[in-house]
Parts: structure tokens; sequence; C-alpha cells
């Protein structure tokens, strides 16, 4: 059972690696759906996988073993590795549950703030606008979802810039990307080597806004302006956007821009590529989450006396 969930536990590791070769360049809504889905497979198998370790470790106990109707104590592994195992998942898991517990906390409050800020601000339409200098604009969803941008923002950009901005942030709204960004925040706490992956999901949804934006107005070259000009401008004061509210100015625009600004030139080669690299990770990592839990369940059935051992 230990054996089976080694690669589970060891698999997040290759995040990092993951984020380079499936960089979302031109395709960048497959990228953004892969790469949400492998963070929530990797952080399911990693957190399946401490689960399963310390229940073998529990139940290795006499005590908690009897509790569990088990006629004699589990024998997975030797003590030695088994009890130093538990304790390791005890630990990991009560830091993993805190750090979820507080990234949702904190998207939670600040969902609650951006929409009390917008109780007694002027819209039109599906935007409004908050009355303050710092340059901002972002997709707040809601019933009805909202495209907040302050009248800093509004000030720097000129007619067709604002434009092309709010075509990127209606994108962000009609695509539900919040959902791929507060799922992605959550699943890459789990793992410190997973926060590459966090960023890539943002770079992706970006990503997205800015091909539907170019796509909207017409002009890729006025998309990647309106981009720019934003980001400059929001990085010289303070944002008061959510976590989870995409916004044109967030990710690494110069990458972005540059994308604007490339020909078109769509390749499946590296598309499928890095969709198989995805897959295959998700499918070791759910593969070895999955056998060993049900090596786990077998052994706890022949300690109940339901079935025979090997």
């Amino acid at each position: 059972m230990i054996t089976a969930v080694i690669v589970p536990l060891l698999m997040p590791l290759a995040a990092p690696v993951l984020v380079r070769l499936v960089a979302p360049r031109r395709r960048p809504a497959a990228a953004m759906w892969a790469l949400t889905a492998t963070a929530c497979v990797l952080a399911a198998g990693w957190l399946a996988a401490l689960g399963g370790l310390l229940l073998a470790g529990m139940l290795t106990v006499s005590a908690l073993a009897r509790l569990g109707h088990l006629i004699h104590p589990l024998n997975v592994a030797p003590a030695t590795v088994t009890y130093p195992a538990a304790a390791l998942a005890v630990g990991t898991l009560c830091v993993c549950a805190c750090a979820m517990a507080r990234a949702a906390l904190r998207q939670l409050r600040q969902y609650r703030t951006a929409h009390a800020q917008l109780r007694d601000t002027p819209s039109a339409g599906d935007l409004s606008v908050l009355d303050h200098p710092e340059p901002d604009a972002y997709a707040l969803p809601g019933s009805p979802g909202r495209i907040v941008v302050t009248s800093g923002m509004l000030r720097t950009l000129d007619g067709p810039e604002r434009e092309a901005l709010l075509a990127h942030e209606r994108a962000h709204l009609a695509g539900r990307h919040h959902y791929f960004l507060a799922v992605g925040d959550l699943a890459t706490r789990c793992h410190p080597a997973m926060r590459g992956l966090r960023d890539a999901i943002a770079l992706a949804v970006e990503r997205v806004a800015d091909e539907a934006a170019a796509t909207a107005v017409g002009d890729r070259t006025l998309t990647a302006r309106a981009i720019a000009r934003a980001a400059l401008a929001r990085n010289a004061g303070g944002s008061t956007r959510p976590v989870f509210a995409a916004g044109a100015a967030g990710g690494p625009v110069p990458r972005r821009v540059k994308a604007l600004l490339q020909p078109v030139t769509p390749s499946r080669g590296p598309a499928v590529a890095a969709a198989g690299l995805l897959l295959v990770c998700s499918v070791a990592t759910g593969g070895g989450a999955t056998a060993g839990l049900v090596s786990l369940h077998h052994d706890v059935e022949v300690a109940q006396g339901e079935v025979q051992g090997d």
C-alpha cells in the first residue's frame, strides 16, 4: 500500500516542469482547462495518499484497530516505517487544511468587500465605475457579474483602448474564469511545488481573454497596447480586486503582449504533446492514489477477517 502511494506523493514535484513544458502560447483555452484539471488531480491524489498513510498508521495501533472492528492491527509495513509516515501525514494534512481554509476565507472576504464597494457606485449595464485614483479594472463575478473600472483607469486609456479593456473583462465574465482562478488557487495550496501551476493558470486565463478581446475589437495591436498601458498604470499603485477576479493588467504582461503581436499560426503538434503529458501525469497520480486506497481497503478487510489474506 505504501509503495503504491509514492507516485501521488512525488508527482506534485513535477509541477514546475509541467509549467515550463505546457506554456499557453498557441492554445490558451486548452491550456487553461488542462492546467486546472491537472492541479485538481495532483491535489486530490496528494491528499488521498496522505489520508491513506494516516489511516494505515492509525489502524496499526491496537486500541484504534479495535475501534475499527479489526480482529488484529493492520500490518502493511514495519512500525519503523508506518508510525513516522503517519505522523508526517498528520502534520502535512493540518498544514494543507489551514492553508486551504485561509485561502477560502480570504476569497470570501474579498468577494464581499468588493461587492460592498459597489453598493453606491454608479453603473451602466454591466459596468461599474469606482471613484478611485489608482488605475485598476477587473471582472467581478456575481448575479449579475460586474465589470469594475476605477476612474483612474478610465483617465489612463483613450476611447479605443477602453473598448479593448472592457472587451477583455467581458470575456472573463462570459468564460466564468473566476472558477478556474479560485479552484487553481485552492488546489495549489496543498503543495509548495504547485505554486507555479497557479501562476500558469492565471496566465492562461488572461491569454484566453486577450484573444477574445482582440477578436471583439478586430485589432490585436490595439488590444496589446491597451493591456500594456493598463498594466503600467496599475503597477504604479495598489489594487482593489479579489484574488479570483481576473483583470487585464494581471499576469506576466510582456509575455501576453508579445503573444498578441505575433501572427496567429495554430499548431496542433505542441498542443497535443502538452495535453498528452498532462494526461499521463494525471493518470499516474490518480492511478497511484486509487491503487493505494484499494490496497488499504483489502488489508483492512483481511484484518477484519472478512477475506483471506494473500
